[in-house]
């Protein structure tokens, strides 16, 4: 399991070149963000080629980081793949900037572009060069028209959103 973290790491490593600014949200509760994401959608990474029921959960830990854990199943065999690291604020005062670690010293950019902001039931998550892009939601499926106003908000910021694939839940 985590030969596919490493792999991951080297994409997010040489694909995390920043690029024009991506807007964020203006506020998240981190403590409302805690618990489980189902991804709805994604760009497809190689470590992730064959998952089905793919989700993250994050956690608030008392040292002030968001503990992750993401899990998948891999349809192939059904071995689950799941790797955990932890995630930080990238600047005080606005948390909707963070950056995830798997791996010590690495850090990618995991930033909350789009939020349910009345009752944290969907985001859309990206990376500033445009390369990373998740729509996550609390439930394994989301409504058509939210997917489809994410994929427009995702489509205005520049992400290639015709490269988004839907993940399968079982």
């Amino acid at each position: 399991m985590r030969i596919i973290g490493v792999l991951w790491l080297i994409l997010i490593i040489f694909g995390c070149e920043q690029s024009r600014d991506l807007p964020t949200v203006a506020e998240v509760d981190l403590n409302r963000y805690q618990g489980r994401w189902y991804e709805i959608a994604t760009f497809p990474i190689r470590p992730q080629r064959y998952c089905i029921g793919t989700y993250a959960e994050y956690k608030l830990n008392k040292n002030g980081y968001i503990e992750v854990y993401n899990h998948c199943i891999d349809s192939t065999d059904n071995s689950v793949k799941d790797i955990s690291g932890k995630a930080f604020v990238e600047t005080a005062g606005d948390n909707s900037r963070l950056l995830v670690q798997f791996f010590w010293p690495f850090k990618a950019p995991y930033q909350i572009i789009a939020l349910d902001t009345v009752d944290y039931q969907y985001v859309l998550v990206g990376s500033p060069n445009r390369k990373y892009l998740w729509i996550l939601s609390r439930h394994p499926q989301l409504a058509a028209i939210t997917y489809a106003v994410l994929v427009d908000r995702a489509k205005m910021l520049g992400f290639p959103v015709e490269k988004l694939v839907l993940t399968k839940h079982p």
